[in-house]
C-alpha cells in the first residue's frame, strides 16, 4: 500500500536590515532544523524551496505535515542568516499553494 505524503506551506517573514540572498537564507533555515533535530529529522521534514522574494524578504517552504512543529521550531531559533542579525516569523501556514496565496492575499493584501 502506497502512503500518501501530506505536506504543508509555510510563508515566511525574514526581519532584516538588508536584502538577502536565496542560498544563504536556504541555508540558514537548513542549519537550523539540522542543528536542533540532526540528520534524521532533516529527512523526516522533507524541506523544500518554493518560492523566495528577495525585495520584500518572504519564502515560501514546504514540508511533511508530521513534521510541521519541528520546522516550526527550528525556524524560531534563526538569529543571524549569513553574518548579519534577523529574526524569522511564519505568517501563515496551508496545505495547497493555492490556498496560501488565496490566505496571503486576504490578509496583507498582496501575494506571496
Amino acid at each position: 500500500m502506497v502512503r500518501v505524503i501530506r505536506r504543508r506551506y509555510l510563508a515566511l517573514k525574514i526581519d532584516c536590515a538588508e536584502s538577502l540572498e536565496q542560498g544563504v537564507v536556504w541555508d540558514s533555515v537548513m542549519s537550523a532544523v539540522l542543528r536542533l533535530f540532526g540528520e534524521v529529522g532533516v529527512s523526516r521534514a522533507a524541506l523544500r524551496l518554493i518560492h523566495f522574494d528577495s525585495g520584500v524578504n518572504r519564502v515560501v517552504v514546504r514540508c511533511t505535515h508530521k513534521a510541521l512543529p519541528m520546522v516550526r521550531a527550528a525556524i524560531a531559533s534563526v538569529t543571524r542568516i549569513g553574518d548579519q542579525p534577523a529574526a524569522v516569523h511564519v505568517l501563515m501556514v496551508s496545505g495547497t499553494l493555492k490556498a496560501l496565496r488565496r490566505k496571503s492575499t486576504r490578509k496583507a493584501g498582496e501575494r506571496v
